[in-house]
């Protein structure tokens, strides 16, 4: 059961669970102009430099992209399972199915840190530190100097989400949340989501378009 302090201070559980929902649907507004705003400026410079971006972008590791487009989507299935089972009264298994998709986020960050490491061999690097001599570096620079914003930013948002789901995992599995009290992890797993939706806008833009 959630803390009676909190209860008493909304005047109900039902007043305190719609200002929670209400609190993450703003911050999941903000979030979704942050990328948009990213996406804007991505379709910008695109329609400035179209050949240099397509030349960039068939330098992306498609097989990586992939790889990580099935570990989020997948863990984003194990959260929703996870919520189902804690509404359902079953803890424990909530617990192990969260843990279960951030480990998964862990993953796609080591996947991602592969990828990383491949372009900084070839010198696909931001800005000024370019020299990837087989693209020209007029327009490509700046592909991957999007590349690394959308996907440095979305690897932070992973970051805090593997967090969120541990620490949600680890007090669930512990009986923390019920039926009765499973406000915090339906607020996860919506975060989670935002995670996997935004990834979802990021891998084709930027490995398949």
């Amino acid at each position: 059961m959630p803390p009676e302090a909190v209860t008493e201070h909304w005047g109900s559980e039902d007043a305190r669970k719609q200002a929670a929902y209400l609190g993450m649907w703003v911050f999941i507004a903000t979030e979704v102009l942050l990328f948009a705003a990213l996406f804007t400026a991505y379709g910008v410079y695109r329609s400035v430099y179209p050949e240099a971006f397509r030349a960039a972008q068939l330098t992306m590791e498609v097989g990586l992209g992939t790889l990580n487009t099935f570990l989020l989507v997948t863990s984003s299935i194990l959260v929703a399972l996870g919520v189902h089972a804690v509404r359902g009264n079953r803890p424990g298994l909530g617990g192990a199915l969260l843990l279960s998709a951030a480990l998964l986020g862990v993953v796609f960050l080591a996947v991602k840190g592969v990828e990383y490491a491949h372009h900084v061999k070839e010198g696909g690097l931001p800005g000024d530190a370019y020299r990837f001599t087989e693209v020209p570096r007029v327009g490509a620079s700046l592909f991957f100097t999007l590349y690394y914003l959308l996907t440095g930013v979305h690897a932070l948002h992973v970051t805090v989400g593997v967090g969120v789901l541990t620490v949600l995992g680890v007090r669930s599995a512990a009986g923390t949340f019920s039926a009765a009290y499973a406000t915090p992890v339906e607020l996860g797993g919506m975060y989670w989501h935002l995670v996997d939706v935004v990834w979802l806008f990021v891998y084709p833009i930027l490995y398949l378009s």
